[in-house]
């Protein structure tokens, strides 16, 4: 990931700013507030504003006046039962501001979750950078046999070299087509044998989706964590949960008490159908059950039994 002089100048003055406001603030967030966190080869996520904190969710729970009670025993109990009971609007009275630079294929899964206020780089205005997303080894595998929207096995040597070198090939070469339909280099620099250009608006439809695109992402709290709960699980495209593994990581900084419970009760913990509940109890009390007297269908009995950490009895 390279930033250029005037990137890195803009992120200084930044940084560098001290305002006063009667708003809460958070020391451990405002720490790594405007800070770039490399992601993959060349993206990366910024922090680029937020709005309340654990207490502004206490408060809005109970509409109050204040910043929430003094005990913060006493907070983190009512955060845990609201999170414990999916109580959702408490958590929506706090957002967060992201800017994002990751590749298009990636903005095309994640803009999917279609609760957030998303403002993309245009390239209809202006010209995409020359960057191109390439896996490393360990992340270039073959299609699961299992899983239609999974990887399989790791891909090895001379396969493996040949996939990456169509993979950068294919980026350049389209890249160098769209300068040239532009009659226009990435620098700004002109390519004038090829005549006025076409219109960026037209030209762009030749990039890779491994082109590097760039967006601001604002959401609220609860969005966030139905957004993290899928994509920093470990079932979640390897790419996509890179960057919801850093975004967890900020949301431990913005809201601990809050990213306590989320990972007690969403991430650690697991939802139970009445069947799958009448499995646990025949269990617990040492009776013998299998997947015929379950009711339970194949994929439910084995995920179940995961969950329990049963490996033995999958199926």
């Amino acid at each position: 990931m390279k930033l250029t002089p005037e990137q890195q100048k803009e992120i200084r003055d930044q940084q560098s700013q001290e305002n006063n406001t009667k708003r809460v603030t958070v020391k451990e967030l405002e720490k790594i507030l405007y800070e770039v966190i490399p992601i993959l080869d060349h993206g990366f996520i910024r922090v680029i504003d937020y709005m309340g904190d654990d207490t502004s969710i206490v408060q809005a729970a109970r509409v109050s006046y204040g910043k929430g009670t003094k005990k913060v025993s006493t907070d983190a109990g009512l955060i845990k039962y609201l999170m414990r009971h999916w109580h959702s609007t408490p958590f929506e009275m706090c957002e967060i501001k992201y800017h994002v630079k990751l590749p298009i294929f990636i903005a095309r899964q994640w803009i999917r979750h279609r609760t957030a206020n998303v403002n993309e780089y245009s390239a209809r205005y202006s010209i995409l950078d020359k960057e191109f997303y390439l896996p490393t080894s360990e992340n270039l595998a073959a299609q699961s046999q299992s899983n239609r929207q999974g990887r399989g096995d790791i891909l090895e040597g001379d396969t493996a070299k040949k996939v990456l070198d169509i993979l950068k090939s294919d980026a350049e070469r389209t890249y160098n087509n769209y300068e040239i339909m532009l009659n226009e280099r990435y620098d700004g620099s002109k390519i004038d044998e090829y005549g006025t250009g076409l219109a960026r608006e037209l030209a762009r439809m030749n990039l890779t989706l491994n082109t590097y695109t760039q967006w601001y992402w604002k959401t609220d709290l609860l969005n966030l964590m139905n957004f993290l709960r899928l994509r920093a699980d470990h079932h979640a495209q390897y790419e996509i949960r890179a960057y919801a593994d850093v975004m967890l990581d900020t949301l431990k900084k913005w809201v601990p008490i809050t990213y306590d419970a989320f990972m007690d009760y969403r991430v650690g913990g697991i939802e139970v159908s009445l069947k799958g509940k009448e499995v646990i109890k025949k269990l617990i009390k040492g009776e013998k059950i299998d997947i015929d007297q379950s009711e339970l269908s194949k994929r439910e009995w084995n995920e179940l039994m995961e969950a329990l950490d049963l490996k033995d009895k999958l199926i």
